[in-house]
């Protein structure tokens, strides 16, 4: 027992020796290291300059003249045109992708297609809007509910196209008016013969229907009257009789109902004007990131790497080229 501590210490002393030795060595790799990065940057500071001060020119030029803007348009696609609208916003969007300047001007009537960088449509959720007054709705999703994930059911393509608004997503290179983009675009959009003659006969219809509620509104008015001159003779209890009188709470309620039908009615002859009828619209939203709009502090950190890239790599060729000429040799 007594010969083996003293080894066991002499073993434990030149562990901590060897590890010192390797922490040493480690620190004074780091800074050789660090002296040759000094050294390369003392060596090259006139061209790492000139680097910097061209990226950072070059990029605030850019961000300057490469400006990008969002345009937001909000539409409500009237007798049931959702796939109708969605189906030429996607095709206006792959003509776009192919620079189809001719399609873009000539047909859609945009009258700088060049500065159009990309459009796409999605649907504003909103799902109280869709079961409201629409029980069949209420029940459709409760009963896909019962069998799916609720949010991927009111996301759903199937879904989202029953919403009634959408919004129209629009990219340029530059600012816009309506006159050069939202306005050509609405009346591609709104040039359709088959929804054009949807929408005269649903004007048509319900134009009668509102002329016969206006009909049926002035005959509960002299049914009323009528029944007010009846009783003039009575006491002053007619509006207790009037609740009391089943048919004439019904007669009163069906001309509320009837009253709220017009202005339901008045309300779609205002959106009835248009295929695709625009809500809102709103332009010239200048595009946000962390990339965009930075290049003046992006592009001279992109020069100086390339370049010790480079370098490096001019480096590591001469270092192997040599160790293969002395293997030769």
């Amino acid at each position: 027992m007594s010969t083996k501590v003293p080894q066991n210490t002499e073993d434990q002393e030149i562990d901590i020796f060897q590890i010192s030795k390797s922490i040493g060595n480690f620190f004074d790799r780091m800074n050789t290291k660090i002296f040759r990065a000094i050294q390369f940057f003392i060596r090259n500071w006139i061209i790492l300059s000139v680097l910097v001060v061209v990226g950072f020119g070059l990029g605030l030029f850019l961000d300057h003249t490469q400006k990008r803007y969002k345009h937001e348009i909000i539409v409500t696609p009237n007798f049931e045109s959702t796939d109708y609208l969605y189906s030429k916003i996607d095709l206006i969007d792959s003509k776009i992708d192919e620079s189809d300047t001719l399609f873009l001007k000539n047909v859609v009537g945009i009258k700088y297609p060049e500065s159009l960088k990309s459009i796409e449509i999605k649907p504003i959720t909103d799902i109280y809007k869709l079961i409201e007054n629409k029980p069949e709705n209420f029940e459709l999703i409760k009963l896909m509910a019962d069998n799916g994930d609720i949010k991927k059911i009111i996301e759903d393509n199937l879904t989202s196209k029953n919403y009634r608004y959408h919004r129209i997503l629009i990219m340029t290179d530059g600012l816009v008016d309506n006159k050069k983009i939202t306005d050509p675009l609405l009346n591609f959009l709104n040039k359709s013969d088959f929804y054009k003659k949807i929408q005269q006969a649903q004007l048509i219809n319900v134009k009668a229907k509102m002329a016969q509620n206006e009909a049926t509104i002035s005959q509960i008015d002299g049914v009323l009257k009528e029944f007010s001159t009846n009783n003039n003779s009575q006491k002053s209890d007619k509006l207790v009789y009037y609740n009391e009188n089943s048919q004439l709470n019904d007669v009163i309620k069906t001309k509320g109902d009837l009253i709220g039908e017009q202005g339901g009615h008045r309300l779609e002859l205002i959106g009835y004007d248009k295929i695709i009828k625009d809500i809102s619209t709103t332009l010239n939203i200048e595009k946000q990131g962390i990339l965009y709009g930075n290049k003046k502090l992006l592009l001279p950190f992109l020069f100086v790497f390339m370049y010790i890239l480079l370098q490096f790599f001019k480096a590591f060729y001469r270092k192997q080229k040599l160790l293969i000429v002395e293997k030769n040799v």
